[in-house]
Parts: structure tokens; sequence; C-alpha cells
């Protein structure tokens, strides 16, 4: 029977994160070639490329379990594990030469995550979280930090290029600015959450995210003792969610929630 066990997990969690990222970060001066672009984004060839280097790396040590990821996904089996995998993760900044980006991967398994990487190899950032141990950055421990009103908050958000999103997030990023200390939009969602988890920032919002962009920081975030909550199920995958470090956890929903309320679900969901 195959390992199932945390370390075995959590190791090749790194080799298909530092597989994704490596090849799309030796690969940058290919950053244009472009399959398709849209007002607001761009997909890659390097996306797809880096996902299969990923995905070699999972089934090369558990060939028989499935992948959810932003390129690709395979049917799942209820029995096995699921490989979460968002190969590069803040691609419009990929694509304009900027370092912040990472490729994120996580593994779930019987409703849990198990273990979570996100890797930014331009900045040289590794982090790694299990459900039973710590947050790490490059094998240091994580822990958010101690800030405990909005108004002395860092939040990181970000822009939502679904069309029906615009105005619910133009409104929450003017709220924010009034009642944060400051409200950052660095592009990368994984990476946003990061820094809630290494206590450079107190929260972060979505409008519109998916899992791949979100299970291994979630679970980083949770072990570097913050919180990260759905917020509400939109379909497709796609959910609003929030993330902090639990101290302003309940103010930022309140603004959160108040941003929805005025301008109501347009996804009906």
């Amino acid at each position: 029977m195959e390992s199932l066990s945390t370390d075995d997990l959590l190791e090749c969690t790194i080799a298909a994160a530092r597989a994704a990222g490596d090849h799309a970060r030796a690969q940058a001066h290919r950053r244009g070639e472009a399959h398709a672009r849209t007002a607001h984004d761009v997909k890659l060839a390097l996306d797809t490329e880096a996902q299969i280097r990923a995905a070699e790396a999972i089934h090369d040590r558990y060939p028989a379990h499935p992948i959810l990821g932003e390129e690709e996904s395979h049917e799942r089996d209820p029995s096995q594990p699921r490989w979460i995998v968002d190969p590069i993760d803040g691609t419009v900044n990929f694509s304009h030469g900027m370092p912040f980006w990472c490729a994120s991967v996580a593994v779930e398994h019987e409703g849990r995550t198990r273990a979570g990487v996100i890797y930014a190899p331009e900045l040289d950032e590794l982090y790694t979280a299990t459900a039973e141990g710590p947050a790490l950055l490059n094998g240091k421990p994580l822990s958010v930090s101690a800030v405990d009103r909005l108004e002395r908050a860092l939040i990181m958000t970000d822009t939502n290029k679904e069309p029906y999103d615009f105005p619910a997030g133009a409104a929450l990023y003017g709220k924010l600015l009034h009642r944060a200390q400051k409200v950052r939009v660095m592009g990368a969602a994984a990476l946003d959450m990061c820094r809630v988890a290494s206590g450079m920032a107190e929260g972060y919002t979505a409008l519109g995210i998916y899992p791949w962009d979100t299970a291994a920081a979630a679970l980083l975030t949770e072990r570097a003792g913050g919180r990260f909550e759905v917020i509400e199920v939109l379909g497709n995958k796609r959910f609003r969610a929030i993330c902090s470090n639990g101290r302003v956890h309940d103010e930022l929903k309140a603004v959160f929630m108040e941003t929805l309320a005025e301008f109501g679900n347009p996804n009906g969901a």
C-alpha cells in the first residue's frame, strides 16, 4: 500500500511546486507566448507547461491521484487524495517581468488539506505547511501579526475581472481605503495570503477566487495562527473569501458583508 504519511506528502508537494516554478523561471524569456488574452488576464503557454511539470512530479510518486488545476483537471476518485495546483499564480505579473508570482500546490484527503506549498522562485521564498505542523518560510516558523484593529491593518485585496463584480470590487476597495491603514493590490492571491501568514499584512479579501488560488495558502495562514473563511460559494468552483490574522477578522468581514449587501448577488448563488 502506498505511503500517505504527512512527510511523504509534503516532500512530493515541494517537488511539484519547485518543478512548476523552476520551469516557469527558466523559460521566462518566453513569457510573451500567450494562448489567449482578455481585457484583464492572459493565459500563457508556460501556464500549461508548468502544470505538466507539477503533474509529472506528483504522478511520479502517486500515479493514481487526481489533480485539480487551473489549467487542467482530472476526474476525481473519492478514495484517493486530490492535488490542487496553480502552476503560475500571478500570471499577469509574470508576463510583465514582475517577480511577484508563485507556484501553489496542495494535497487534500478525507476532508482536510494535508500539506501545502507556495514557491516564489524569483523572491527565493518557499512556504510550507502541514495539517499537523507549523507554517514555515524557508524552514523558519511564521506567525501572524498582533495588530487587532482594522485602522492599523494593512489589507491585501484583488481586482476582479468579472464585469458583474466590478462595482462591488471598486466599492470594497474604497471602503477599505478609508477604514484600514493601507490597502495593497499585488496580483497574486497565494502570495498575498502568505503575507498575512508571515505577519506582513493583516488581511486579504477576494470577491471571486478558486481553490487552486487558496488551498495551500489557507492552510499556511491557519497554521501560522490566522483564519481563512469562505463567505459565499458562487458555483463553477468559484467563491468569495477573506483571510486574516484572526484579530481583525470580524471587522474585515463586516466591511466585506456590508459591500455585498449594497450590491446584492448577481451570481444568484
